[in-house]
């Protein structure tokens, strides 16, 4: 049986235990979601660093109790010095994903940090950035315990980021993986998030933090100069959105896949599923993913660059033609190019409505493996989804920004519940976003809808084949169904598998509570006040 959902005036969730606890410590305190999300941010960088850092990329998505939604893109471009001849010149033929040359990409997440508080002293938040980094200060000093999910990752390309600069000191000391009971005390980590709390969030790119990172990433060999920092500043863009019976649903537009996310909503409705757990329900969503994916691959680049308008593919005539090539009883052939990815997303409400969707990343797992000694900071190879063909979708280019698998959705019901809700996982994040919000309207409580078995189609997180994948606990007669039409099934002997995400959900009902839940599959929960 799934954990019973958090019941409360206000609650946060996140996949590590000491993230949702510092959350739940800040609206204690009095504070909004917004500085209860920074909270959890901090520490999940600390606690999580497999799976984010500080050194890596965030989006934000963001309901004001007025209805508003702020979007928040805090994702750094290419480094000046990241040309495709430079590559080409070091005997590359496609970008590496580990070591100094996969650090490409201007680390955006505190500055998202910086323009979400500036977004939270405008709505009347007040707490002091030194008590939002208190906690993740207080773990880097004291030490914590490594987490499960760390202990069960193996990093792609191991040799690789193995050698990466400062990994092994690091993640794996004395060239051995961690075990059960060990823990970490990040020393270096520590004192740059004590230094950001004084001389504030600024300073990690046109101040001292910022001069040690530049130092370090010029003493590695990584394209990323000090100017690059000064002139990093996260923005605020347009969310994307999608009206269904019911509810809108919001996303992150290009350069994140938030497109693909809405996409297979808007197609999946169309084919007017009405069975939870149906054929119709699994195979419509697994057919609805084919369609947004291949869309993707073909338009989804820097905005600067987009030759669509995203709001075009997601209207009523777009969605028709779309659904209208599916075979409601046969799996289409599928080739497509995978998309790695590890990830956290966490979520937060608080009493007033405030609701936020926050995503933050390091791409692969422990992202380019460079720990720059200075600091601490462990940085992204966010980069590597760009291309070293100049004419790709996805060219590498100074500044050009990369395209993000990450995407924080967020939904309002017309009766007035606003959702947060989420999953990491690479390609696989639209799907199982999909998955738990169509078991929630088909009926599901969060606590359900999130436990539920999952699929994911393709291959993601170091999976080998492109195949549907399944955790073990559907009917063994929709598997059944599914293979017959088709599907190249592929049941997991796990009932709960990392490889399928891990997912949250919060719900702002209208007579004033929030119902919270996160993933069974990671180390994490919900918690409220």
């Amino acid at each position: 049986m799934p954990d019973s959902p958090v019941f409360a005036a206000a609650a946060v969730a996140a996949p590590h235990r000491l993230a949702s606890e510092a959350g739940r410590a800040i609206l204690a305190e009095g504070g909004n979601a917004i500085e209860a999300m920074v909270a959890m941010a901090a520490t999940i960088a600390v606690v999580y660093p497999h799976m984010n850092a500080i050194g890596g990329d965030g989006f934000w998505l963001v309901h004001e109790p007025g209805g508003k939604v702020h979007a928040i893109e805090a994702c750094g471009p290419a480094g000046s010095l990241a040309t495709i001849e430079r590559y080409r010149e070091k005997g590359h033929d496609t970008l590496p994903a580990r070591g100094p040359d996969a650090a490409i990409t201007v680390a955006g997440a505190i500055g998202g940090w910086q323009a979400a508080l500036s977004l939270s002293s405008s709505l009347g938040g007040r707490v002091p950035l030194k008590d939002l980094l208190s906690d993740a200060i207080r773990h880097c000093a004291e030490g914590y315990d490594i987490s499960e999910s760390e202990l069960r990752t193996w990093p792609q390309e191991v040799d690789a980021v193995k050698a990466a600069p400062g990994f092994s000191d690091f993640f794996w000391p004395g060239g051995e993986r961690p075990k059960a009971g060990d823990r970490r005390k990040p020393t270096a980590l520590g004192a740059t998030l004590e230094q950001l709390s004084h001389a504030g969030l600024d300073d990690f790119y046109r101040g001292d933090i910022g001069r040690e990172l530049a130092e370090d990433l010029g003493r590695i060999g990584a394209p990323i100069t000090r100017a690059d920092l000064e002139a990093f500043r996260a923005r605020t863009v347009q969310a994307l959105s999608l009206k269904l019976p019911g509810l809108t649903v919001y996303n992150f537009p290009p350069p994140t896949q938030g497109l693909t996310a809405l996409m297979i909503l808007g197609i999946f409705e169309k084919l007017g599923a009405t069975r939870p757990e149906s054929f119709d329900h699994h195979h419509g969503l697994v057919e609805a993913v084919k369609r947004a994916l291949a869309i993707r691959d073909k338009v989804v680049t820097d905005p600067a660059f987009m030759t669509v308008d995203p709001a075009s593919l997601l209207t009523d005539t777009a969605l028709e033609s779309e659904a209208a090539r599916i075979d409601r009883k046969r799996a289409a052939s599928w080739p497509f190019r995978p998309g790695e990815g590890d990830t956290i997303w966490m979520g937060a409400i608080d009493g007033s409505g405030l609701a936020v969707s926050y995503i933050q990343s390091l791409y692969w797992e422990y992202g380019s493996g460079c720990i720059l000694p200075k600091t601490g900071v462990n940085w992204q190879n966010r980069g590597v989804s760009f291309s070293l063909d100049a004419k790709a979708l996805n060219p590498l280019t100074p500044g050009r920004k990369p395209f993000h698998t990450l995407n924080p959705p967020l939904a309002r019901f017309d009766d007035g519940r606003i959702m947060s809700y989420g999953a990491m996982g690479g390609d696989g994040q639209p799907q199982f976003q999909a998955q738990i919000l169509s078991r929630y309207r088909f009926g599901q409580g969060v606590a359900d809808a999130v436990d539920a078995p999952r699929w994911l189609f393709g291959r993601t997180w170091g999976a080998g084949s492109i195949s549907l994948k399944l955790e073990n606990r559907f009917d063994p007669m929709l598997l059944a169904r599914l293979t017959a039409a088709g599907h190249p099934v592929e049941e997991y002997s796990e009932a709960y598998s990392d490889q399928f995400g891990h997912a949250g959900m919060l719900v702002k009902h209208q007579k004033g509570h929030v119902e919270a839940t996160h993933d069974p599959r990671s180390d994490g929960d919900a918690r409220g006040i």
